[in-house]
């Protein structure tokens, strides 16, 4: 095992500082999360990176830095801190610059965590290491770096299109080409010796993203709620939630408005707190 590397327990430290300050301060949260309107219209910049160091629970972090923990082994040794900062960083930045641009109409949409960087420091160990194996948390099955890898991409893609989850594919696959992209730059060389697992890892994410700019069109989901199997664009499916929650806001608030506010629950104060941000 390799010794972990100072940047890597910076980085650690800093995701697990700004996720305790961000679980306790509500405002915090919202004041560094990535935020679309906040980006694009208040041009608020630092969300895309400062989004990368909170987290929405404890679990979410502790997954996320066991992760930047093993994969930073074999990384940061290797390219010395200032590369695998650039690599970290780049990466985070790349994911969600990737969810900036297929959400960019979805005013609602927020996101927080570590991920895009880290699936970033997997792609660049997949370019580098591509004979090694990559395992799951808890469980014991590994398989071959180049096919996790393919496999990822696939799954991230399907994950984009289907928006079944709050999964942030779109930061995932983004975070996974910069790094795949940024090692490739710092060393071409790879591009000889592993040229196979990188193309099979490349192709069908460019071919993607050229998609989603050429023919946004792709992003249509099969709408499997209808009768005649419609389709539902991810703009659909944002509007529809963004309808959902005005209507639960305006049944709370006609509530309070017949019998006042001390007559909601626990619960259905929280929800009116979180509907009004």
């Amino acid at each position: 095992m390799e010794e972990i590397g100072a940047i890597t327990w910076v980085l650690i430290l800093l995701n697990g500082a700004m996720t305790y300050k961000g679980l306790k301060s509500k405002e915090f949260f919202n004041r560094y999360a990535f935020d679309i309107d906040r980006v694009l219209i208040d041009r608020d910049y630092k969300r895309l990176i400062s989004s990368g160091f909170l987290h929405v629970n404890w679990t979410h972090f502790i997954f996320n830095m066991i992760t930047l923990f093993l994969f930073s082994q074999s990384l940061e040794p290797r390219m010395g801190m200032a590369a695998f900062s650039l690599l970290y960083f780049g990466s985070l930045l790349g994911g969600n610059l990737l969810a900036l641009y297929i959400h960019r109409n979805h005013s609602d949409y927020r996101a927080v965590g570590a991920s895009g960087a880290v699936i970033g420091l997997i792609f660049a160990s997949i370019a580098l290491f591509p004979g090694s194996k990559i395992g799951f948390i808890l469980i014991p099955i590994s398989f071959p770096a180049w096919l996790f890898g393919i496999a990822y991409v696939l799954y991230s893609i399907y994950g984009i299109r289907s928006q079944s989850d709050n999964i942030g594919h779109e930061a995932h696959l983004g975070g996974g080409i910069t790094g795949l992209l940024i090692a490739i730059i710092l060393y071409p060389e790879i591009l000889i010796a592993n040229y196979l697992p990188i193309f099979l890892i490349l192709i069908p994410s460019l071919l993607f993203l050229f998609l989603i700019v050429k023919k946004p069109h792709i992003l249509w989901v099969s709408n499997p709620l209808t009768k005649n199997k419609g389709f539902l664009t991810t703009e659909d499916k944002y509007n529809i939630g963004k309808a959902n929650r005005q209507k639960e806001l305006d049944r709370l608030l006609e509530k309070i408005h017949k019998k006042g506010y001390d007559q909601l629950s626990k619960k259905e104060r929280e929800k009116l707190k979180n509907l009004s941000n």
